[in-house]
């Protein structure tokens, strides 16, 4: 899911000389170390939620998504390719979740690294992340306007925000998750690997000792703890007072329980 780590887990494997593509995302203000999303993945991705009249962030919770021909097609190629250039390589892109029947058929082989936060952690990091860009425009204006903003305006309005999409995102929560548990019921135990980030400090070795002598992959041990920057990863927040469905959040907590059984480290 969005937010839960994965840029600075592909960034991490990266440095253990993982190939993760020739050319990757750039970062921005929600991700200033970079995204490290291969782009040829990515820009498909997003071209396929547009032509299925979706936002292509992949902030969706549907699961009605059509690829077209020509789109499965390309998607082919890409791996096609990536093949005969790489004996070992991945991508990483958190809209990979919505395309997972799919890509389960063309790469029947794969090897799955699936990242695990606290919904509640996910939904605040993404509450967070999109109210600063509203935020940043605000405090982009005149002195008296930015005042009365940070004084008066701003924790009004960050509240009403909040309860208008603090339930959305939780839906979109529960989508990527869905697709992830029914894919991994299907997997052979020994093609998956689920892991909590905040356990990475410690684990880092078991999870490069995993890959190389379960998965074979020829990777280097780097110190997790280099990339690593925890303020750049936020806390746990109390979201509930912001979702009006409680059944929402009762469905999110039994998905994680459920997850939470697949967690080796």
């Amino acid at each position: 899911m969005h937010r839960s780590g994965t840029s600075l887990i592909t960034n991490w494997l990266s440095r253990c000389g993982l190939e993760i593509g020739e050319r990757l995302a750039e970062g921005n203000a929600g991700n200033v170390d970079g995204h490290f999303e291969d782009v040829e993945f990515l820009k498909l991705h997003e071209e396929i939620l547009n032509n299925n009249s979706l936002d292509i962030s992949g902030l969706v919770d549907t699961k009605k998504i059509v690829l077209s021909p020509y789109q499965l097609a390309k998607l082919e190629s890409i791996i096609s390719i990536k093949q005969q250039l790489y004996e070992q390589w991945a991508w990483k892109d958190p809209r990979t979740c919505l395309f997972l029947e799919t890509y389960s058929k063309l790469l029947p082989g794969a090897k799955y690294l699936v990242i695990m936060r606290d919904y509640r952690a996910v939904i605040g990091s993404l509450l967070k992340r999109e109210f600063a860009y509203i935020d940043r425009k605000y405090m982009a204006r005149g002195y008296f306007s930015k005042l009365v903003w940070k004084h008066i305006r701003r924790k009004r309005k960050q509240e009403k925000f909040y309860t208008e999409h603090a339930e959305t995102f939780l839906k979109v929560w529960i989508n990527y998750n869905e697709e992830i548990l029914k894919t991994l019921k299907k997997l052979p135990a020994d093609d998956y690997l689920v892991i909590n980030y905040e356990l990475l400090l410690e684990k880092d070795e078991q999870v490069i000792g995993f890959l190389k002598d379960h998965w074979k992959f020829n990777l280097n041990y780097f110190d997790f703890g280099q990339v690593y920057k925890h303020g750049l990863m936020s806390a746990t927040h109390e979201i509930e007072q912001y979702v009006s469905a409680k059944t929402l959040l009762v469905k999110a907590q039994y998905l994680q329980l459920r997850l939470n059984h697949y967690v080796r480290m």
